[in-house]
């Protein structure tokens, strides 16, 4: 890793009181140790001295980092692709529950190999999908017929054209992060919205993993995000969480990769009850699900 990024204060707030917390390798790919550093103003955590833009593409090569490929291969990405299916169309609900709308202009942001761009086309939605990595973009039109362009093409859409914005599981992975969100707030309609899904590491399940949680996913997720810290975020640039969503497949995904992490073979059943724990507790208090998805309004 010769190019890295240090951070002297936090990302998103600013202040200087930030800390080492933890300890966390590289599993999927490198089999490197990154910082997991902790803001004690706004609560959030990120990579440190992560690669910068030209170095990271490396630490996405691997068929393990699933949304780059469409791979069953292992039970865990069986199972993954099985529910996939399914919330691919809860995610269409939800926007059309929450906008009233059965079809409008979407942006979706870090689309993968195109399967939620797909989802919604087929639903009567035009859409625009952007992804960064050109392999996942041949797979796209490989696999769902479907055309994504460049990451880049962000900053030459037209503004105040988007009815929906959605980036699922993608904010984590993004290395400009005010200069984005400035950006999905010019580029949507008045009354347009915008649905962010990150991971949430007050979950229970990433309290009883620690530096295993799969979701801190160094050196790919750069931030790990709380309620706390989202909502600052966003307000710092005009936009209000409207709503929060609990995303219930998520712990269990989470926790099986995660015990793989600790052990190195998955725990099946030890997971589970993890996972459904986290869900358990979730209920409760939404704030405590493994990921969440945040509804973002102007």
């Amino acid at each position: 890793m010769s190019n890295t990024i240090h951070y002297n204060q936090c990302p998103v707030c600013g202040s200087g009181d930030i800390s080492k917390r933890l300890s966390v390798i590289d599993s999927t790919v490198s089999g490197e140790v990154f910082a997991v550093f902790h803001c004690a103003n706004c609560s959030l955590r990120f990579t440190q001295d992560i690669p910068d833009a030209d170095s990271i593409g490396k630490y996405y090569k691997s068929e393990d980092y699933i949304s780059h490929t469409n791979t069953s291969k292992g039970l865990v990405n069986r199972l993954y692709q099985l529910v996939r299916k399914r919330t691919l169309k809860q995610k269409r609900k939800l926007i059309e529950e929450i906008t009233g709308k059965k079809n409008g202009i979407l942006l979706d942001v870090g689309s993968g190999i195109g399967a939620f761009a797909t989802e919604m086309k087929n639903a009567g939605w035009q859409v625009t999908g952007l992804e960064p990595d050109e392999g996942a973009r041949k797979a796209a039109e490989d696999i769902h017929g479907i055309k994504l362009s460049s990451i880049e093409e962000i900053y030459n859409l037209p503004a105040g054209n988007f009815d929906i914005i959605t980036l699922w599981h993608v904010l984590e992975h993004v290395s400009d992060l005010g200069g984005y969100i400035k950006q999905f707030n010019s580029l949507l309609k008045p009354d347009g919205k915008l649905f962010i899904a990150v991971p949430n590491y007050t979950s229970l399940d990433a309290d009883v993993y620690k530096q295993y949680w799969a979701a801190y996913d160094v050196p790919r997720h750069l931030y790990h995000f709380t309620p706390k810290s989202m909502k600052l975020l966003m307000k710092k640039n005009e936009l209000e969480i409207i709503d929060i969503k609990r995303m219930w497949f998520d712990s269990f995904y989470v926790s099986l990769l995660s015990s793989k992490n600790k052990h190195r073979n998955i725990k099946w059943i030890s997971a589970c009850w993890i996972g459904l724990r986290s869900n358990l507790s979730a209920l409760i208090n939404k704030e405590r699900c493994s990921s969440l998805i945040y509804v973002i309004a102007k």
